[in-house]
């Protein structure tokens, strides 16, 4: 299963990050916001990177910064704890997917952000 994840665009997950986000009232540009924070990526980058139909790996593989303060996201995503994810990869997915839930629970950005 994960290899599948792996190998799935990340252009083909996008949309759904950013329909779970607006179904419960958040943007696009938010979704952006916290996919650009987490990666490094600056908007045209992101925007190639999905025009690309870029997967997975190569997604995160090539994003400029890793933000180092992702490592403070902690919690359940999909019945398995982001933080004990031991899988480097699955587990930057798992952050993304954690940050997109938080988003869409109503979270406020600085804290998503994890900026306070």
């Amino acid at each position: 299963m994960t290899h599948r994840i792996y190998a799935m665009s990340f252009a083909s997950v996008y949309p759904h990050y950013v329909a779970k986000a607006e179904r419960k009232g958040r943007t696009k540009a938010e979704v952006d916001e916290i996919i650009l924070w987490l990666t490094g990526f600056d908007p045209a980058g992101l925007e190639a990177e999905i025009a690309a139909g870029t997967d997975f790996r190569t997604f995160f593989d090539r994003a400029p910064r890793l933000n180092p303060a992702r490592e403070l996201i902690t919690g359940v995503v999909c019945g398995v704890r982001v933080e004990a994810v031991a899988e480097p990869l699955m587990r930057e997915i798992r952050y993304l997917d954690k940050l997109i839930d938080e988003l869409a629970k109503g979270r406020k950005m600085e804290k998503i952000l994890r900026a306070g």
